[in-house]
């Protein structure tokens, strides 16, 4: 996944202590669309017009090991059905920061399925 500018500006806020939501159980959510529009960094949401939708994280979500943030949410049976061709972090249900976005076809799901996404963001020196 890609960081966008809203994320990188995120992260530098946090940094100095500046007031922000955080990306915590309570505030993350994953989102799915059906746009392969190509990722642009200055993108502040996923690009589908009207197959989109954001999930809340599984409990226990995100984690944390060192370096490496993952986060994971369960799509039922009656969300999202329709082409994964994009999917996002965010820090919340609707507006919010989009910390990363990521354009890749993940298949259709139909109803009946569920379906769970997991994320990772790894932040390494150059």
């Amino acid at each position: 996944m890609s960081l966008t500018n809203t994320g990188r500006n995120h992260i530098t806020q946090q940094i100095i202590g500046e007031a922000v939501t955080a990306f915590n159980n309570a505030n993350a959510y994953l989102g799915v669309g059906d746009s392969n529009t190509a990722f642009a960094a200055s993108q502040t949401d996923l690009q589908a017009a009207t197959n989109k939708l954001r999930k809340a994280m599984d409990a226990t979500y995100p984690q944390r090991s060192t370096n490496i943030l993952t986060l994971r949410s369960t799509f039922g049976s009656s969300e999202a059905n329709f082409a994964w061709e994009e999917f996002g972090t965010f820090n919340a249900s609707a507006a919010g920061v989009m910390l990363q976005r990521k354009v890749q076809s993940l298949g259709t799901k139909v109803v009946g399925q569920q379906w769970e996404l997991t994320a990772t963001l790894t932040i390494n020196n150059p």
